[in-house]
């Protein structure tokens, strides 16, 4: 369906039993966050909220919440797409069979962005900072933000809009120290292109312009994150999605303006100055905290007639961006894959907050001669994932032979998790990456954008059986209150509260102590936890705690440690101490009171 606005996206939703109204008032302070999860929680509907506290303009939520409402969304495009980036990945296909893909070569060559004159409908009106809707998430946010943004910037060597880049980086709308209306926060992580722009226009001593747009045809929110194969430009995807080309024109002072968003804010980003962003409740499940990040000073605010605010609401998976990344999967899946020999798949595991745990899976293929295989190719893999773009982030990277199972599959956690760990010799299969970078929104390393990484190998047959029973007249020490089995072979316990490093050491030492001389051949993994009942109720419970409060070269001990010729493994079980630290980013928790609101609200509508 090729929508030329987001109030035709709205209407054809509604139309189609897909949104719903929110006609009371509701305050952008935390409360439409709050039905938005609440909705997206029970795969509901997208959301319009017509009467925004303090604001004239309505906004809208969850457009993205389900799969099959972003596949209903692009249902004349979809398949197209899907074609068409894997042509960008095996181009000889389309000229072995032309026909085939007339269709979408047509696809291609009407999405190519259209340049228009200035008076498109976003040009309608003007407005300021503080007349948009003032939404703030979680009840420690610094301020408002824009979450669905699609922040626009041009290469300072090479200008115009086939070399620009399309992200979806936060912004901070208020708060802080920020002068209000005529400043705001632009944040974004490491490895993105934004960043290549800025560096280009500092070297030359220069602001960088920022276009900031909100809104439009939802391809264009999609494209923004959209990890495309490189040359692929976002916003030739985005009207290839769309059905629609890009449309933009230049203002008079020289930014791009998007003509069909519902909300452009204009602004430069000058060199080396930065203002505190943050904090801000992030797709982790934790606050990002305050550090400094680029300040945009604000030129223009345009809007459209009938401008509808969009927003998401991120926070512990699965959210509304769960599905933004189950859509791209399906869109990309394959792509990744072919860029990288003996790749078969590649997943970041929603559950543990995407980029602290990757699973994929491999061939090992060097040594077909060898009765006993082992993880050798698989290494070659890993570290060529770990330098590819924002799969360099990954801080677990769990890798498996296809030999070993052509049916296993990285999207099915737990049977992935049981492949992995009845194979995997910890004497040999553990290889670290210390002092290295990780997510900038992940706190359990050792500074802002800095850790450290490990890589698990597992090939061959099994080498235990996982076992759901703890040996018989086995004790630990009494520090470890309980002990639970979250799934065959891992076992997480109960602990002391996190200290020190130096009581770290002293606990693990007395366990390893404790355990080194038992037969604990079935289980593969002991966790360290403050609620050990919460962290084996469920898988992705475990997966949360586990890899989001761990740093590899800090948290992971094991029974029977060693360390020959500069390698560490151990003989046992792997220790991984998930215990919030007290460097550690606190957790996203709900406001009561906002909830019992909420539940108020909702009877006459869910």
């Amino acid at each position: 369906m090729g929508y030329k606005n987001l109030r035709e996206c709205i209407t054809d939703l509604e139309h189609h039993g897909h949104l719903i109204r929110v006609c009371e008032e509701v305050d952008p302070f935390l409360e439409m966050a709050a039905i938005h999860l609440r909705v997206y929680e029970q795969q509901g509907p997208a959301i319009l909220f017509e009467n925004v506290k303090g604001s004239k303009f309505p906004a809208v939520s969850n457009l993205f919440g389900t799969l099959d409402r972003s596949r209903f969304m692009f249902r004349d495009t979809l398949e197209k797409i899907k074609v068409l980036v894997d042509l960008k990945n095996d181009p000889v296909q389309g000229i072995r069979n032309p026909f085939k893909y007339l269709n979408v070569a047509l696809t291609a060559f009407s999405a190519l962005p259209m340049k228009v004159g200035t008076h498109a409908p976003v040009s309608y009106g003007r407005t300021t900072i503080g007349e948009l809707p003032q939404i703030v998430n979680w009840p420690l946010d610094g301020g408002a933000f824009v979450t669905m943004p699609q922040v626009y910037t041009e290469d300072a060597d090479k200008p115009g809009i086939m070399q620009a880049n399309l992200g979806m980086y936060r912004i901070q709308l208020s708060g802080n120290e920020y002068i209000p209306d005529r400043e705001v926060g632009l944040h974004y992580q490491l490895h993105r292109g934004i960043g290549i722009h800025q560096a280009k226009s500092n070297a030359k001593g220069q602001p960088l312009k920022v276009s900031i747009f909100v809104g439009g045809p939802p391809s264009h929110p999609l494209a923004a994150v959209m990890p495309l194969p490189e040359g692929l430009s976002e916003m030739t995807f985005a009207g290839a999605l769309g059905n629609r080309r890009f449309r933009y024109f230049y203002d008079s002072e020289g930014f791009c303006i998007s003509a069909d968003a519902d909300f452009v804010i204009t602004g430069t980003v000058y060199p080396q100055e930065n203002k505190p962003e943050g904090p801000f409740g992030d797709h982790l499940g934790y606050y990002s905290l305050t550090h400094p990040f680029p300040l945009m000073k604000v030129h223009n605010v345009y809007h459209r007639k009938d401008a509808v605010w969009s927003f998401t609401v991120v926070g512990r998976p699965p959210q509304e961006d769960t599905s933004f990344g189950a859509l791209i999967h399906e869109i990309s899946g394959a792509a990744i894959p072919k860029e990288i020999p003996g790749l078969h798949e590649v997943n970041a595991v929603d559950a543990a907050g995407v980029h602290p745990l990757l699973f994929a899976i491999g061939s090992e293929r060097y040594t077909p001669f060898l009765a006993d295989r082992r993880p050798q190719e698989l290494l070659t893999i890993a570290n060529h994932i770990l330098g590819k773009n924002q799969l360099s982030l990954a801080k677990y990277v769990l890798i498996a032979c296809r030999e070993d199972d052509p049916g296993l599959h990285t999207h099915d956690v737990g049977k992935f998790l049981k492949h992995m760990l009845e194979r995997v010799d910890f004497r040999r299969d553990l290889h670290f990456y210390t002092r290295t970078t990780i997510d900038t929104l992940d706190y359990s390393g050792t500074d802002l954008n800095a850790g450290s990484k490990v890589v698990i190998a597992a090939a061959g047959p099994p080498l235990r059986e996982l076992k759901s029973e703890w040996p018989a007249d086995t004790a630990l020490p009494d520090l470890f209150t309980a002990r639970y089995f979250a799934m065959p072979g891992v076992v997480t316990l109960q602990s002391p509260a996190y200290t020190n490093v130096e009581k770290t050491t002293d606990e693990i030492r007395l366990l390893e102590e404790r355990l080194k001389n038992e037969d604990l051949s079935g289980i593969a993994i002991l966790v360290l936890c403050d609620d050990a009942a919460f962290a084996a109720q469920t898988l992705d419970n475990l997966v949360w705690i586990t890899f989001t409060r761990s740093n590899p070269s800090h948290d992971l001990f094991g029974i029977g440690s060693f360390t020959e010729h500069k390698h560490w493994g151990c003989r046992g079980p792997l220790i991984i101490d998930a215990r919030k630290k007290p460097h550690h980013a606190p957790e996203l928790i709900k406001d009561p009171s906002i909830e019992r609101k909420v539940d108020q609200l909702l009877t006459k509508y869910l």
